[in-house]
Formats: structure tokens, C-alpha cells, sequence
């Protein structure tokens, strides 16, 4: 560690720097496929249902995983756990190049959600272990609106680079650079602020006096995961976080079907409108981060009513998903999915924030991991569930609709089901 000198360094926002990218990177990688699929299934021969199946695959094995991913990092580390992470999946994505039909397909998305189910609870634990309380908030609305950044700016610059090198050289290419920010990773990162080698005491000091747990100064392990469904505020963290995924996927699995369809947009305004909801949720999201954490500091509001009132004000906003189809002009539709992914984002800055607020000491990513798993079957189940209604009724208005019902109910949890948010103390 350096000396110490009368200006703090800033090393942990070079951290959160590279938090961000792995989590651009792994929305990067994962949509992939969708922009390249209509090639593979040409080139491979691949029936579109099979194809349907290669797509599934990927959310499996990522939902089944965040709890041993967060687990991994907890007991190893988050160097390791997400520097390998983004490595393994990487790995994956340059191997999809290679891909000779349906079951390597199949299995290199099983390999790629393997890889990425490390990247959120590791960025959680890291908050944890490297940012004071009062930027947990900002740190994780900053690190998840990466997500939204990866998934407007991927789809362009994939086709872009298939028209340019070919759908097998595109995946090879991708790969390779999520492998750099491995290498970049494992040099720099350190497992806390205490070993890092740039950082000054000013920062270490500012860091760790502002923490109630400091987490990472030892290897302590309070409890097993399982024990952690014990505690009320656990499942309430995951059954609230299953219904802002639940109205999430929508903008990035139904968003385009539902422009061209109910709208009659062409594929290249498509295109550009459907991004607009997700960088609108990239900007609010940072700024409610941002936000929450002044009004905690400030002490305007405790942390707990700080955190339900952005989740439940989040929540109310995302309710515009199912004002949507009642619009009267197209414009007015954007601008009601704008408010809506808003709103999920808004939440979601809060939701990534909470792990670090009641885990047990050095649990922050096994706390992480077990809401995220159940937040991303709401991911699964969704897609599926509007798929249903729009086929039964020949058309989004139900869908949207029972997406905002879930809304409400969402709401209902954290306001209600959500109690004190503190540190989660052992009973033993």
C-alpha cells in the first residue's frame, strides 16, 4: 500500500470503472446470438424451435448457478471469482465461432451462462468490501446500468460486425475482449482496499470508517446460504426482485415483436425506439443511485424508508407498462415504456444495494446470488407467459397488463413484506 499523503486517491472508482465493463461485456456476449441466429440457422441448419431451445439454454444454467457463483466468491474471493468468470464465459463466447450445429450450440450457451452467473453477485460482494455505505447505492446503480448500456448498444455493432467479419469471426472477436479485461483485471484488482497497491491510507481510512461490516478484513463464514432463508427480509428481497425482472425482459425479449407488430414500425425505426427505454433506464438509473445515497447521508430519510420509498416509487413508475396499450399515439406508447423501464431501474439500483446492506458478514455475494436466481426465473417465466396471452388473444394488451399487475404486487412486498434493513445477525 502506498504512503500516506494529504490527497485520497480514487482507486475504488477505478474498480467500480472495470465493474461496469465486465457487466457491458457480459450483455455484450449474451446477445450475440439473437443478432447472429438468423446466419446459424442458415449456415448450420438449425429448425427454429431447436433454435429456441439453443436460446433457453443460457438462462438455465445462469439462473441454477448464482448461488454457487455467489458462494465461490464469498469463499475464494471476487478476484478470482469474477476475473474467471468473465475468462470462462469469454472462452465460450470465441468457442461459439467454432460451432458446427445444434448440440455444440447448445452446449456452448450452457458453458457461457455458467460463466456469467459469477458476474453479479461477485460486482455485489466488491461493493461490499470496497465502497462505504454511503455509496453502496451509487456503486451498484452505476455497475447494473451497464446492463442497459450493453443491451442498446449491442445489437447495432454485432450486425455491424457480422456484415463486416462473418458470424464465426464476430463471436471469436467478442471473446477476445472480455479476455483482455481479464488480464487487466487480475493485474490490477486486489481482494480489499487494505492490499491494493496504489491506494493511500486518506482512502482506506474514508472506506472502511464508513462501513458498519467490514467486510473481507477476515475469511469468517457466519452461516450456510440455506440458513438464509430464515430471515424474512431475504425473501422478500427475492420475491420483490422476481417481479422488476418479470416487467424487465419484456424491453429485451417482446420490446421489438410488440413495435412491429401493434405499431407497424419497420425494422430499422425498430431498432432505434426500442433502445430508447433502455437508455432512459441507464441515466435514471445511475441517477437514483446517486440520489439515494445523498438522501441517507444527509440523514432526510433512514436507510430503510430511503430504500422502499425509491423500490416502491420504481415499482409505481414501471406500472406504465400496462397504460401502454391504451395509448392514443405512438409517441405517447414510447414515452409510457420510457417511464416504465425507468421505474425497473430505478428499483433495481436499490436492489443491488441490499445485499451489501443486510448480508451477514463476507455474504454480500451468496446474498446476491440467492436473489438474483430467483429474480431471473422471473426472466424465464416471462417471455413465456406474454408468448401465451399474445397468442390466446392476438395481442399485447393482457400481457402488459398482467406484467403490471405483478407491479402491484411488487410494490405490496416491499412495502409491507420488507422490514428494517440491517445487517442479518446469526441466531446461533
Amino acid at each position: 500500500m502506498a504512503t500516506a499523503s494529504t490527497k485520497m486517491t480514487n482507486i475504488r472508482w477505478w474498480v467500480a470503472a472495470l465493474m461496469w465493463l465486465a457487466i457491458a461485456i457480459n450483455y455484450v456476449d449474451r446477445t450475440v446470438l439473437s443478432a447472429a441466429a438468423p446466419r446459424l440457422i442458415k449456415d448450420l441448419d438449425i429448425p427454429i424451435d431447436m433454435m429456441g431451445l439453443v436460446m433457453s439454454a443460457f438462462f438455465w444454467s445462469y439462473a441454477m448457478l448464482q448461488i454457487p457463483a455467489g458462494w465461490f466468491s464469498d469463499r475464494f474471493g471476487q478476484k478470482f471469482g469474477l476475473g474467471g468468470a468473465v475468462a470462462w464465459w469469454s472462452l465460450a463466447t470465441s468457442a461459439t465461432g467454432l460451432a458446427t450445429g445444434f448440440l455444440s450450440l447448445f452446449g456452448l450457451r450452457v458453458a457461457l451462462g455458467v460463466g456469467e452467473a459469477g458476474a453479479y453477485p461477485s460486482n455485489a460482494g466488491i461493493a461490499s468490501k470496497w465502497f462505504p455505505d454511503r455509496e453502496r447505492a451509487t456503486i451498484s446503480g452505476l455497475f447494473d446500468s451497464a446492463s442497459k448500456f450493453g443491451g442498446a448498444v449491442a445489437m447495432p455493432l454485432i450486425v455491424w460486425l457480422i456484415s463486416l467479419l462473418d458470424w464465426r469471426l464476430t463471436f471469436v472477436a467478442i471473446g477476445v475482449v472480455g479476455l483482455i479485461w481479464s488480464v487487466v483485471w487480475w493485474w490490477f484488482f486486489s481482494e480489499t482496499p487494505e492490499t491494493h497497491k496504489y491506494i493511500n491510507k486518506e482512502e482506506v481510512d474514508y472506506i472502511r470508517s464508513g462501513q458498519i461490516r467490514h467486510h473481507g478484513t477476515d475469511k469468517t463464514i457466519p452461516m450456510k446460504w440455506y440458513e438464509l432463508l430464515r430471515y424474512r427480509n431475504i425473501w422478500a428481497m427475492c420475491l420483490g426482485f422476481f417481479t422488476i425482472n418479470y416487467i424487465s425482459y419484456f424491453f429485451i425479449t417482446w420490446l421489438p415483436t410488440y413495435l412491429v407488430k401493434e405499431h407497424g414500425m419497420g425494422l430499422l425505426t425498430m431498432g432505434f425506439v426500442a433502445s430508447l427505454p433502455l437508455l432512459s433506464g441507464l441515466v435514471f438509473e445511475i441517477l437514483a443511485g446517486w440520489l439515494s445515497d445523498r438522501v441517507v447521508h444527509s440523514k432526510l430519510l433512514s436507510l430503510t424508508a430511503t430504500r422502499k420509498l425509491f423500490l416502491v416509487g420504481g415499482l409505481t413508475m414501471a406500472l406504465c407498462i400496462g397504460l401502454a396499450p391504451f395509448a392514443h399515439s405512438v409517441i405517447f406508447t414510447v414515452a409510457l415504456l420510457c417511464v416504465a423501464k425507468a421505474g425497473t431501474t430505478i428499483a433495481a439500483s436499490q436492489v443491488w444495494a441490499l445485499p451489501g446492506d443486510v448480508a451477514p458478514r463476507n455474504m454480500a455475494s451468496t446474498v446476491a446470488g440467492l436473489q438474483n436466481m430467483v429474480s431471473n426465473f422471473g426472466g424465464v417465466v416471462g417471455p413465456i407467459v406474454t408468448g401465451f396471452i399474445v397468442a390466446k388473444t392476438g395481442s399485447f394488451t393482457a400481457a402488459l397488463m398482467f406484467s403490471a399487475g405483478l407491479g402491484v404486487l411488487g410494490i405490496v412486498n416491499y412495502a409491507f413484506l420488507l422490514t428494517k434493513v440491517e445487517p442479518i445477525e446469526s441466531r446461533k
